[in-house]
């Protein structure tokens, strides 16, 4: 078993090294099988004990935001003493250097130039900034977004097109989905039915019902219609494999704060070189055209959530980037496998591969409505001490979701299984 003292001296390496080479980091860890997973709970016990979680209740909704692991959160409490003693001093002096290197290691470790990146509060405040700076779209054009999308992006698609005099489209996807050809085929029907559709807003792993989308077929069958896409990536990195410069897609928001670890504010905004042209500058920021930092302008940030972005980079790679992704997947198939045998429980997301990670919503005896669904959560909550969360908006009715995380131990979804065969029945 690999020892907290190990992890904690082997992070502090890493923690150093990032000051003269952030380049250095790469993906530490080979795919393993969820059979691995499964055999390998020594290793996952003493990733779990890094975490201090709650004895009050089971928490199985990891989809809001990610809780640090301890040593990130002792790195975060350090971090916040010395930006607190230092003061003006250091973000004046200091800390433009720091959060520059950060960013590199960010970019590295995502395959992207650091040129094509900036720091966020949050993905929700990346892809607002996208969509209401986007400048292509023309009246008469017509924006389109699915009903799985998150209702912020939603919103923000509508402003714009009101704004601009376009049109709006909304695409329902097929629920449950059966196979990747079937989500391409949607949006490609979609699109051919507004062929004046200019910009495309395209969730990847959806914080719905978990459904991920095949985001580089989608951009590509975009694209060959002259339409932009911006890609909402906001549960994607450190939860399943992304490929920003393989989707092909210009525009991309996403967060450190859910599935990377990181303290709670701060995210990413990813723009492709050659699609900086299309976002306008933020507010009249007075930067070059040619950098991305002109379209993002937050003010100031908490600095120590910042400069704790390392510390959750090197405690994500000491679990594996592979061998993460396929324990919560793992996780999330202990549930759902006894779950699609107990009559009453529908589950809405598919067991490929590539059309799911750790998220998977649920409906209990056909209950569609949103009292239905908070019910469920409650009677989860108050009768079986397990914590979930209610979504709305999806086309075929709300339901509930089920996010375990590396906090996690195989008993929890255990408890969740009994919990549903008894509320089911």
């Amino acid at each position: 078993m690999t020892s907290r003292r190990r992890f904690l001296k082997t992070a502090s390496l890493a923690s150093t090294a990032i000051a003269f080479s952030p380049s250095v980091f790469v993906r530490s860890a080979s795919p393993v099988s969820r059979v691995d997973n499964a055999a390998g709970e020594d290793f996952w016990e003493d990733v779990a004990a890094q975490y201090d979680i709650t004895p009050e209740i089971t928490n199985l909704e990891g989809g809001y935001w990610g809780m640090m692991a301890r040593p990130v959160l002792e790195a975060f409490k350090e971090h916040t003493e010395r930006v607190n003693r230092e003061s003006s001093y250091y973000a004046r002096t200091q800390f433009g250097r720091d959060v520059s290197l950060i960013l590199e290691r960010v970019a590295a470790t995502l395959g992207v130039g650091p040129d094509e990146m900036a720091f966020s509060r949050n993905a929700t405040e990346a892809l607002q900034a996208l969509i209401s700076q986007y400048n292509r779209l023309q009246a008469g054009e017509t924006v389109m977004y699915a009903d799985l999308d998150y209702p912020a992006m939603q919103q923000a698609m509508e402003e714009l097109a009101g704004r601009k005099g376009a049109q709006v489209a909304t695409l329902v996807l097929p629920e449950p989905a059966t196979s990747m050809q079937q989500i391409v085929d949607a949006y490609e029907e979609a699109l051919d039915a507004r062929p004046r559709t200019r910009l495309l807003l395209l969730t990847h792993a959806n914080n719905k019902t978990g459904l991920i989308h095949p985001v580089k077929e989608i951009t590509a069958l975009a694209r060959s219609r002259g339409v932009d896409v911006i890609v909402d990536a906001a549960h994607s990195w450190g939860h399943v494999p992304i490929d920003l410069d393989g989707w092909g897609a210009d525009y991309v928001g996403m967060n450190l704060h859910k599935w990377i670890g990181a303290p709670i504010g701060v995210g990413a905004m990813y723009i492709r070189a050659s699609g900086l042209d299309g976002i306008d500058r933020a507010h009249g920021d007075p930067g070059p055209l040619d950098s991305i930092r002109s379209r993002l302008h937050t003010g100031t940030m908490n600095f120590a959530t910042l400069l704790s972005v390392p510390e959750a980079l090197d405690f994500q790679e000491w679990v594996g980037w592979e061998r993460k992704y396929e324990r919560v997947r793992y996780l999330r198939d202990l549930w759902v496998r006894e779950a699609r045998d107990i009559d009453g429980v529908d589950i809405l997301t598919p067991d490929d591969d590539r059309l799911v990670g750790a998220i998977t919503s649920f409906r209990l005896n056909g209950g569609t409505t949103g009292d239905a669904n908070r019910e469920v959560v409650r009677r989860l909550a108050e009768e079986h001490g397990i914590f979930a969360v209610a979504r709305t908006g999806v086309d075929a009715g709300d339901c509930v979701r089920v996010t375990p995380a590396l906090y996690n131990l195989p008993n929890d979804l255990n408890k969740l299984v009994m919990a549903l065969r008894a509320m089911a029945s």
